[in-house]
């Protein structure tokens, strides 16, 4: 299935460069460019794309305004965001999931990062940026009770898989580090999930740092 994407940013050049590393990408097509949150919107509504790559400093509407517009706890029929920015400040990552996003990069997390996020989007599933999650652990840790062991125990290739989430490393740097396929690990991180109840990377990673 082709993920069709809007991509939503003020600056062209960066507009430019975003949609040309996605169409040189298999089973991603760009399907519509907006130069600010409002046409952003617009657009999204009228395209009904799978992703909105929406940027966070945008005239008219910043990003995490039209992503709670698109993908929000009040919208019936909400589209995956996944939010864009240069910068990497607590309060636009925290505003953009609150919104509904699913996924927060920087702008110098390169192609591979892009394109995992797109796709994960798609899926339903989250990709957040690794220095992001370090700061959304430590945000979030020990704020509830201690998470209970899993009834079906983890392999010790699943124990290893976890760390590596938990550093925050992608499922390519993760197939390199134990030089096994991209596919095996990501049926191991589907496996972590189903076993942990964790719907995404950032609830793996979560679950670790408050079990070790």
């Amino acid at each position: 299935m082709t993920v069709r994407v809007v991509i939503a940013d003020d600056q062209e050049i960066v507009r430019t460069g975003l949609a040309m590393i996605l169409r040189a990408q298999p089973g991603i097509d760009v399907v519509g460019e907006a130069a600010d949150g409002v046409e952003a919107v617009r657009l999204a509504r009228e395209l009904r794309p799978d992703v909105c790559l929406v940027d966070i400093r945008m005239p008219g509407l910043d990003g995490i305004e039209v992503t709670r517009r698109l993908a929000g706890p009040r919208v019936d029929d909400p589209i995956a965001v996944v939010v864009i920015t240069t910068f990497d400040l607590d309060e636009y990552v925290h505003g953009a999931l609150r919104a509904g996003a699913k996924g927060f990069l920087l702008k110098n997390a390169g192609a591979d990062m892009l394109t995992q996020a797109v796709h994960a989007a798609a899926d339903g599933d989250a990709l957040i940026a690794p220095s992001v999650t370090a700061r959304l652990l430590a945000t979030f840790a020990g704020r509830g009770p201690r998470p209970a062991r899993p009834l079906d125990p983890l392999t010790d290739r699943e124990e290893q898989i976890l760390a590596a989430v938990a550093r925050g490393r992608t499922n390519n740097e993760i197939a390199r580090e134990f030089h096994i396929s991209l596919s095996t690990v990501k049926s191991h991180v589907a496996s972590l999930m189903t076993k942990l109840g964790a719907r995404n990377r950032v609830e793996i990673a979560l679950w670790a740092y408050e079990t070790r």
